[in-house]
């Protein structure tokens, strides 16, 4: 095989090993290889009104997001795995920071999320029931987990795709000050 040949057929074999680190790089430091902005950032969080959870869960609304304080919407789901992952953060930004969090269950079923609260706790205050997933669609979603923070006058300042990893929290925090100013 001559030496053109050679390189001909290492070329896409380096330059796929190359976007192969670039990607792992990114992930290691804690990146998320795709970030689309949101629509809604300096915007009212859109109109809806939930059903809730249960008894002890309200629903949620528009409304609830617009009563003085900031609070972070979750959109959530029992089936999703990075959901789950990131419940113990979340629990850390409400026992440990005080945050208020309220989450959008998107297309969930009261069993099965009730199954994963047993088992992992339940951070949200409010929970709202997404079963059509229209709620969803006014957020501009594009998975689960996305996470918003909302100011005091319901509007959205924030949006972090992708579970909450532990070094997302200080982050985070420091947007809801900066909010809370």
């Amino acid at each position: 095989m001559t030496l053109g040949r050679k390189l001909l057929v290492g070329l896409p074999a380096l330059v796929l090993l190359a976007l192969v680190a670039v990607f792992f790089v990114k992930l290691e430091k804690g990146g998320q290889p795709m970030v689309a902005p949101s629509a809604l950032i300096g915007k009212p969080a859109p109109q809806f009104e939930l059903e809730g959870y249960d008894a002890e869960h309200p629903g949620l609304s528009d409304a609830d997001l617009r009563q003085g304080g900031v609070t972070l919407v979750n959109v959530f789901a029992s089936w999703c795995a990075p959901c789950i992952a990131e419940l113990p953060q979340l629990q850390a930004l409400a026992d440990e920071h005080g945050l208020t969090i309220h989450a959008i269950a998107w297309k969930d079923k009261p069993d099965a999320m009730a199954a994963v609260f047993a088992q992992y706790g339940n951070p949200f205050r409010r929970i709202g029931m997404d079963n059509d997933g229209r709620a969803v669609i006014g957020w501009g979603i594009s998975g689960v987990p996305e996470t918003f923070v909302v100011r005091g006058d319901g509007t959205v300042i924030h949006r972090h795709l992708g579970d909450i990893r532990p070094e997302h929290i200080p982050g985070l925090v420091e947007i809801v000050k900066k909010a809370q100013k």
